[in-house]
């Protein structure tokens, strides 16, 4: 459903809600070993967003990353939104072109009529799951839930 890049964005992102207090940088050589992800795919993940505002990226020997806002104000849509799009919750599920995503405005297929409100039940988790409560249940399961 959701793509690995996304799966890493999250991921990712949690990580430097657990381990950046305040302002602190972490680097990408740390984040990708921690998370065990290849360090340029990782980068240009980072970089994405922060170019989107999510993050803030500094660079030189002190570099690293960081949240650019608390981390309960970072919803899963947010990230999703940047890295996927918002096509998971718009367009037709098996892609048919002439299959509308509003039931107002046109003919749905079966499949885009079952799946609409299962879409719309994912698009209010997502948007309400925070960073901040992805990371305090990380933080709480005493290393059963591991990044």
């Amino acid at each position: 459903m959701l793509s690995n890049t996304c799966k890493y964005a999250i991921r990712a992102v949690i990580y430097l809600a657990l381990n950046g207090e305040g302002e602190k940088k972490i680097g990408i050589r740390e984040i990708s070993n921690k998370l065990k992800f290849p360090s340029p795919f990782l980068g240009k993940i980072l970089q994405m967003l922060a170019k989107n505002k999510l993050l803030i990226s500094t660079k030189g020997p002190n570099g690293g990353f960081c949240l650019a806002r608390p981390a309960n104000e970072i919803t899963l849509l947010n990230i999703i939104e940047i890295i996927d799009g918002l096509s998971l919750f718009e367009d037709c599920l098996i892609g048919l072109s002439t299959c509308s995503s509003s039931a107002h405005s046109g003919v749905q297929c079966a499949t885009h009529r079952s799946y609409l409100p299962i879409s719309k039940q994912l698009y209010d988790l997502f948007n309400t799951q925070t960073i901040e409560m992805l990371a305090n249940e990380i933080a709480a399961s005493d290393g059963k839930i591991g990044l």
